[in-house]
């Protein structure tokens, strides 16, 4: 496969290079995507546990591996923030992964024709 590559043209072959290059980093952004919105239920699963909670109840929250004791307002701010983050994270994800498939498009675009046999008028 790859001796059919060398046979192509230099411009060609660095399409399809960028094509490969492209398609990697769009499972890249895919795959943080998706660890953002795992995140985000996560958090809205938490907050809504918390809402069911007295005031005063006793609340622990995971630091690394420990279980360290704290306040549900302190807790119930910080994952707000953290949701308000990871929302923002999501969108620029998103953003990334619309302009990485207009790209990738294009560029199949691009090569589609220009490994297409050419046509006598």
């Amino acid at each position: 496969m790859s001796d059919e590559i060398s046979k192509l043209p230099p411009n060609i072959q660095e399409r399809l290079l960028r094509l490969q290059q492209l398609q990697q980093t769009l499972q890249t952004v895919l795959a943080q995507k998706q660890q953002v919105e795992l995140e985000l239920t996560e958090i809205e699963q938490a907050q809504s546990e918390l809402k069911k909670l007295a005031d005063d109840a006793v609340i622990y929250k995971a630091i690394g591996s420990l279980l360290v004791k704290d306040e549900k307002t302190k807790v119930t701010t910080d994952l707000n923030e953290r949701k308000e983050l990871l929302n923002m994270r999501a969108q620029v994800l998103g953003k990334q992964e619309e302009r990485l498939r207009g790209q990738l498009k294009n560029l199949q675009i691009k090569l589609q024709k220009d490994l297409s046999p050419v046509t006598p008028s």
